[in-house]
C-alpha cells in the first residue's frame, strides 16, 4: 500500500489507500490536520510540502493550479485535500505556516 511519511510528525508512516486523499488518509491515522475550508480546495491551509515522491501523486486539480499560479502555492506545494497517492512513497512536511499550535512538531 503506498505511504505516507511526514518528516515533522512523530509518527509511523501513513498508509494511503489508493483513490484516497492524503488529508483523508491522514485524519484516518489519527492526525489533526489543518483543512479551513472543509477539504473543498478552496483555500491553502492543508498544504504539504513534498520532499520526495511526487511523481506518485494524482496530477494537480485545478484548485492546486489556480493557486499554483497566484503564488499561493509553491511547486513543491500540494493540497492534502486534493492530492491522491497513486503507489510508492511520498515524503512531506507540514510547512511552518499551517502547523497548529496544540501539535507538537519535530524539527
Amino acid at each position: 500500500m503506498p505511504t505516507l511519511i511526514v518528516q515533522n510528525l512523530p509518527a509511523a508512516p501513513v498508509a494511503v489507500p489508493v483513490g484516497v486523499t492524503l488529508l483523508a488518509a491522514l485524519q484516518d491515522a489519527g492526525h489533526d490536520w489543518m483543512h479551513a475550508c472543509g477539504a473543498k480546495g478552496r483555500c491553502t491551509t492543508c498544504r504539504v510540502e513534498v520532499l520526495s515522491g511526487a511523481e506518485y501523486l494524482t496530477p494537480p486539480t485545478t484548485a492546486e493550479e489556480r493557486y499554483h499560479s497566484l503564488g499561493r502555492l509553491r511547486l513543491t506545494d500540494r493540497l492534502t485535500c486534493q492530492a491522491r497517492l497513486q503507489g510508492g512513497e511520498l515524503v512531506g512536511r507540514v510547512p511552518e505556516a499551517t502547523k497548529l499550535p496544540h501539535v507538537a512538531y519535530l524539527e
